[in-house]
């Protein structure tokens, strides 16, 4: 999937182009996926970018939520089981299994998150983790140092 998300992304240099085209490319890979999207690091909380399926939450803090805790950690969050979070936010309610992967720019300055939501339990693999997690990258690798990304 990277090198397709790499030849999607061949010359594009807006932000939200390009994560609207991943979160397309990601949702549309699997029917294990409902609900997939980015949530973009602005002014101290987590805000609603592109993303495929229905409604998702607009704005997460930090301090919350799966997403929240790949934002502080600055680590993949996989979870096999939502309910056993206390901390999971319940944007859609069929929500089962999350798998959440920061975008850190080549600094390690987080840019956003990637959330992709299943309502299957334990619907994420460690190969699904490698994949985003190196699409996550190259989209931190490409917008390096840009300083407004809306």
């Amino acid at each position: 999937m990277l090198q397709r998300v790499v030849s999607l992304l061949e010359g594009e240099g807006d932000w939200i182009a390009a994560l609207a085209t991943v979160a397309c490319e990601v949702h549309h890979s699997s029917d294990r996926f409902h609900w997939t999207g980015f949530y973009r690091l602005q002014g101290g909380e987590l805000v609603i970018g592109p993303y495929q399926g229905g409604h998702g939450c607009l704005r997460i803090p930090l301090e919350r939520g799966i997403c929240g805790a790949a934002a502080r950690s600055r680590a993949t969050q996989r979870v096999a089981d939502v309910s056993t979070r206390p901390d999971h936010i319940a944007c859609s309610t069929s929500t089962r299994s999350e798998l959440v992967v920061p975008v850190l720019d080549e600094d390690g300055v987080l840019l956003a998150v990637l959330d992709i939501d299943s309502d299957l339990p334990a619907a994420f693999t460690a190969q699904d983790q490698r994949e985003m997690e190196a699409i996550c990258a190259e989209l931190g690798r490409r917008f390096s140092g840009h300083q407004h990304l809306a």
